[in-house]
């Protein structure tokens, strides 16, 4: 059945400025077909002469079943592999002609600055990890088939750290300041085609100017790279913009905004093909469009979806919409987006609510780095990571302080994390000499707006934000202009994610009554938990969200007790490089994980409030004005900021007390030692921790949970004897080759009836054998300065850790740890093809 509209064709200078228009739905007789209709189309073009209105019909086809495939004119490629790198700056590198055969060769994500050495003479200071830093320059060699002549080509950057400089055949293509911003260039003019003509691609990264960051931030080509295809006529990057209008279980409605570019310099007839796809892969209906195209046009359509699949954190379905354009019914360029069905709202009486369903923001904080990786990070190490920090209850991610890897959006959207998608951590005023704040007035709307179209289908983005803890807001004639730009450019490219910022001292800055709070749609604001909340008491209207917060009880208790309180996000959800007051310190080690996804006993409390899981663990807990001694097991750091121990095994073994903290969401938990119970306590209504003083004695403590009188959930601890033994334990049975996938393999010190030791600080040694490398080792030491890319660490709290990956897709791999006077351990993974 036919359907006939009469949309409207503007040309405009900016096609991110849709027309204005009523929606409307039509009847089940105007296109409906099992559980997908139309709603009414326009479609916006950009013509080289004036403004001009005009008035066309145009023929929007609604098709039953699915459309075959036919072959896309769009050639994707990864272009991660074979580059070559210096760590140097290189005069004429940019030349075709220049001679890199003796620079080292690599694929890459790539992050040269983890591989050290660090060293407290080096630039980047404390807050950068006492990482190298300089200039890295990477070229790649490379032909293009005579057949592809004639096409667009393109080079896109997933981020480049930083300031960057690239050059096609010796031809510069532009520079690009912000390390963490997605990019692309077009290559068409500047490209050679066909096998006897080949050529080279280049790129500089300087990261010499220092310090320039407040955390670790990696050097180099450390995010994904592709060469990308196309017809004349395409799809721009980030051409695609699926938008959830309204949602509910019973339909869905949906608009489909679609941006096209004519650099043929022909006026062409073409079509516009949309697949929707539902979560199996089944293809719902094909809406075809038909209309001419001079320079540039963008087609927006309306779908209404029957009883959706809402993508949900429990829940999270992701459907996709392939855009194909057609010209005598042939495709000549083809996207696929993932989108998600979801309707997420902030409300000021009662905080977030997705898909209608009121609930808190449990979130925390994340910086880039991978540990062992740096910031080149397999999507295994992240995967693991959230998952883990899932288990604790956590649902939501602050990117800290800047645009993540698209991929990591991706890796949220099919896990079910809400994101805060940060842009920048300074403006004009910075917090180092070399930071962003130099860049800050020529390129700061352009990163914003990359970044809101590169992010704004991913359906885990739940908000936008423009900055962190800014110290422009004291002058609010120079921070309210800028905020209100920035707020406009979200808004423009996405009007359907509201803007926060983590306010920085509000009250300090009067940010709350000189009308830069107000220009938010949600008020952030970083640990000053208690002046948010009476700024929203004195302003009811206002949105609000801890944007950044404290691990304690009264944060907690803020959140929970407050309808109006959406969320908070923890400082931090794992250890991290950099940021830290001094030598020898690497890391900051404020997360609930440690850099190896070890669960750290702080956690636990988090868990407990948290997580709707049954749970109870118990920690020894040390007074936080005892100053723990140096002890080598440690690496030398003292221990006065950690006060909570998850063993058995004090320092002291002589009789004393012991203040032992049983974390738990359960009704009732009793502890024992040694079989004889000590007690049980019920829950606290103000959230604090069952403490038991306890007069230690060797053996095995054990806490046991019951709800309504029934054994929940256990924990225990048990006295650990001299070191005996190493064992090894590996998250992956199986192993790929491709880049993204890892095998963590982590070795335990233990006595002899496995009973971790937890000051032991033995080296361990890894051996390989069949088709794997060792990509890297770690352990939770955030003082050690041991090289990353090694065969040997050593271990710190008992545990270390090495990182596998697999170089072929068959074959066994065998893990092998040893240690002097330890028993050694091994293990094998199966090398296997890409899941």
């Amino acid at each position: 059945m036919n359907t006939r509209a009469v949309p409207r064709i503007h040309s405009r200078a900016n096609e991110e400025k849709p027309l204005t228009r009523p929606s409307a739905t039509l009847s089940p007789s105007d296109g409906e077909r099992d559980g997908v209709r139309g709603f009414p189309e326009s479609h916006t073009g950009k013509h080289s002469s004036s403004l001009r209105l005009l008035k066309l019909s145009l023929l929007v086809t609604v098709l039953c079943g699915v459309v075959s495939a036919t072959a896309s004119a769009r050639v994707t490629i990864s272009f991660d592999a074979d580059w070559r790198f210096l760590k140097a700056d290189a005069p004429g590198a940019e030349q075709t002609a220049f001679d890199d055969s003796q620079w080292r060769k690599l694929d890459v994500p790539h992050d040269w600055s983890i591989e050290g050495p660090f060293a407290k003479t080096n630039k980047t200071g404390g807050a950068g990890g006492w990482a190298p830093s300089g200039v890295g320059w990477y070229r790649k060699h490379f032909t293009l088939p005579t057949e592809q002549k004639g096409k667009r080509v393109y080079i896109e950057f997933d981020g480049v750290m930083q300031n960057s400089e690239v050059w096609i055949n010796g031809v510069s293509l532009g520079k690009r300041p912000n390390g963490y911003v997605s990019f692309g260039y077009d290559l068409t003019e500047h490209v050679t085609f066909g096998e006897k003509k080949p050529n080279v691609l280049a790129v500089r990264a300087d990261t010499s100017a220092q310090p320039a960051s407040r955390w670790y931030s990696g050097a180099g080509l450390y995010r994904h790279v592709r060469l990308v295809i196309k017809d004349p006529i395409h799809i721009p990057q980030w051409g695609v913009f699926v938008k959830t209008l309204e949602a509910n279980a019973s339909e869905a409605k949906m608009q489909f905004k679609t941006s096209i570019t004519n650099d043929s310099g022909t006026e062409a007839k073409i079509q516009l093909r949309l697949q929707v796809l539902d979560p199996a892969g089944i293809a719902q209906r094909d809406i075809t469009t038909d209309f001419t195209i001079d320079s540039r046009v963008y087609s927006e359509i309306g779908l209404l979806i029957e009883k959706p699949q809402l993508w949900s954190i429990e829940s999270p379905k992701l459907y996709s919409v392939v855009s194909r354009i057609l010209v005598n019914g042939q495709s000549i360029d083809e996207q696929t987006t993932w989108f998600g069905i979801r309707v997420a709202e902030f409300k000021s009486a009662t905080g977030f609510s997705l898909n209608g369903k009121n609930f808190k923001l449990y979130g925390v904080c994340l910086h880039h780095d991978g540990g062992a990786f740096g910031a080149a990070v397999p999507l295994g190490i992240w995967e693991d990571r959230l998952k883990t920090l899932r288990s604790l209850g956590v649902n939501a991610i602050r990117t800290a302080h800047n645009p993540p890897a698209p991929d990591f959006l991706d890796l949220c959207d099919r896990l079910g994390f809400l994101v805060m998608d940060e842009f920048f951590d300074c403006w004009t005023v910075g917090k180092n000499p070399h930071d962003y704040h130099l860049y800050f007035e020529e390129w700061s709307k352009r990163d914003a707006a990359d970044t809101v179209r590169r992010d704004r289908n991913h359906p885990s983005v739940i908000l936008y934000s423009i900055g962190n803890e800014i110290h422009d807001t004291p002058k609010p004639d120079i921070a309210i202009p800028i905020a209100r730009g920035l707020v406009e450019v979200c808004h423009e490219n996405d009007p359907t994610r509201p803007v926060t910022q983590a306010l920085f001292r509000p009250n300090v800055s009067h940010d709350y009554d000189n009308g830069l709070a107000d220009l938010l749609d949600v008020v952030g604001t970083n640990y000053r938990d208690n002046e948010l909340l009476a700024a929203q008491r004195a302003k009811p209207s206002r949105k609000i969200i801890g944007t950044e917060q404290r691990h304690d009880r009264e944060t907690w208790l803020n959140l929970r007790d407050h309808p109006s309180h959406a969320g908070q996000f923890l400082w931090t959800g794992v250890d991290y490089l950099g940021e830290t007051r001094s030598w020898p310190l690497v890391a900051h080690a404020s997360g609930l994980l440690d850099r190896t996804g070890e669960v750290k006993p702080r956690a636990f409390e988090r868990q407990s409030w948290w997580s709707e899981a049954p749970m109870v663990r118990i920690v020894r807990r040390v007074a936080p004005d005892d100053k723990m001694p140096t002890d080598p097991g440690y690496g030398g750091a003292e221990l006065h900021t950690q006060v909570e121990f998850a063993d058995w095994t004090p320092r002291n073994p002589a009789s004393h007390d012991e203040s032992v903290h049983a974390y738990s969401n359960c009704e009732e938990v009793e502890l024992f030692l040694n079989g004889k119970s000590l007690g049980a306590k019920p829950i606290n209504r103000d959230a604090t921790p069952r403490v038991w003083k306890v007069s230690y004695e060797p053996g095995t403590l054990k806490a046991v949970a019951r709800n309504k009188d029934k054994v929940i959930a256990t924990d225990e601890l048990r006295t650990a004897g001299k070191a005996a033994k190493i064992i090894l334990t590996t998250d992956r049975p199986k192993l790929s080759p491709a880049w993204d996938e890892v095998a963590f393999v982590n070795a335990t010190v233990v006595d002899e009836n496995g009973v971790v030791v937890p000051r032991a600080n033995d080296l361990i040694s890894f051996e390989l054998t069949g088709p794997s490398v060792i990509a890297a080792v770690d352990s939770a030491d955030n003082s050690s300065h041991e090289p990353f890319q090694a065969n040997e660490r050593r271990a710190y709290a008992g545990r270390c850790q090495v990182l596998v990956k697999a170089t072929s897709a068959s074959g066994e791999i065998t893990i092998a740890a040893s240690a002097p006077d330890l028993a050694g351990a091994s293990v094998v993974i199966e090398a296997s093809p890409a899941r």
